[in-house]
């Protein structure tokens, strides 16, 4: 396996350039912020921009937890890429996070310094200083699940016509999230505006007489996974019950997963009666 690092300062944008330094030397796996991707797809890990404190992000990123580590351990043994681009602030966390992970020493050292302008660094330290924004390379629906609840939105670039650019062909997306440690303050969402968004989606379908309740599930547990809801309603007379709730349980999902950023893993009807 051949290993090639990047270092640079944080916030100068080596996640932004993973993906095109990848098609550059047909680099077919990444290491960034705790997460394994490989071939556009995230196949172990936890991101460091999903911890609340940026100390817990440094951990996170370096795989100081032996269980997230093992994780990561195992799936690039799976995986067994045959060259892999691993990213750190330093030449000095680079080769913990090799250590920690077991790979080989590195076979090419790449520096931000090297592959950007002083310019476009500065763009990236704007983004991430004075708006809390960072990027991931990968795209937004592989990455959905661990940010249940944080808003994220997918930076799509243009692709190269004509050229093969091997196992990241086809990549021509990535993420771009506000960590919790980034905010300037912090966002909750209620129970009743889950409610009200259910209501709307009742009433857009017509079959729904009356939603008489909501309950929304969101143990601590696994609140990072995703939300439950449960509905009580009552639909209309003469439509056609299991079409109808079929379709109702799809609105709603696909509604408040757009509109509050959290992933819902179930919705469950009680129909008791018609109207």
């Amino acid at each position: 396996m051949k290993v090639y690092s990047l270092s640079g300062k944080s916030g100068t944008g080596k996640s932004f350039q993973a993906i095109n330094l990848c098609k550059q030397y047909g680099i077919e796996s990444i290491i960034d912020d705790g997460l394994f991707i490989c071939r556009n797809k995230v196949m172990a890990g936890v991101s460091a921009k999903r911890q609340k404190t940026s100390i817990r992000a440094v951990k996170t990123a370096l795989f100081t937890d032996d269980s997230h580590m093992e994780e990561v351990r195992r799936a690039i043994d799976e995986v067994n890429p045959y060259s892999v681009l691993v990213l750190g602030t330093s030449d000095e966390m680079v080769d913990r996070i090799i250590a920690r992970l077991e790979l080989p020493e590195p076979f090419k050292r790449i520096y931000i310094e090297d592959i950007t302008t002083e310019e476009e660094r500065e763009i990236a330290r704007h983004q991430r200083k004075d708006m809390g924004q960072h990027v991931i390379p990968a795209p937004t629906f592989q990455l959905k699940r661990q940010f249940s609840g944080y808003f994220m939105s997918p930076l799509r670039m243009l692709k190269d016509l004509g050229k093969d650019f091997g196992p990241w062909r086809d990549a021509s997306e990535k993420s771009v999230v506000r960590p919790t440690y980034s905010y300037l303050g912090e966002y909750k969402i209620s129970d009743k505006v889950i409610s009200d968004i259910v209501e709307c989606a009742g009433e857009e379908g017509g079959a729904v007489y009356e939603v008489q309740k909501v309950i929304t599930t969101r143990e601590k547990a696994t609140a990072a996974e995703g939300i439950e809801i449960y509905v009580v309603l009552v639909m209309k007379y003469g439509e056609g019950l299991v079409e109808s709730a079929l379709e109702l349980q799809k609105r709603i999902a696909e509604q408040v997963e757009t509109m509050t950023a959290f992933v819902v893993n179930r919705v469950d009807l009680e129909i008791r009666g018609a109207e």
